[in-house]
């Protein structure tokens, strides 16, 4: 019976997993690529955060209540949301003048 259970739950957190949609932010030379990401409002989302610069960089967000650092040459992966529409700023804690973005919830 345990093993069901374990199964069952198991099939049942990759159904919930797969629902949730996922985008990709890339840090490239100490900057965000996109710069600014349109997401769906009301929804929670999965963010893949590439940083394919040599150097760490921290993934900060007052707004959207998150902050990661990202060593170099590595992938971490954020929940935000569901957020309400509006304009949520993020920025590079390590390379702030150059490391901005926005999340835009519609």
């Amino acid at each position: 019976m345990r093993k069901f259970s374990f199964m069952m739950m198991s099939l049942l957190a990759g159904t919930v997993s797969a629902a949730v949609p996922e985008f990709e932010l890339h840090i490239r030379d100490h900057l965000f690529f996109p710069a600014t990401l349109d997401v769906p409002a009301e929804t929670k989302i999965r963010l893949m955060i590439l940083n394919e610069d040599d150097t760490p960089e921290e993934f900060e967000s007052y707004e959207l209540n998150r902050e990661k650092v990202i060593p170099g040459k590595s992938r971490t992966v954020i929940f935000i949301g569901p957020l309400k529409p509006g304009e949520y700023p993020f920025f590079g804690e390590f390379y702030p003048k150059t490391a901005q973005g926005k999340v835009i919830a519609r």
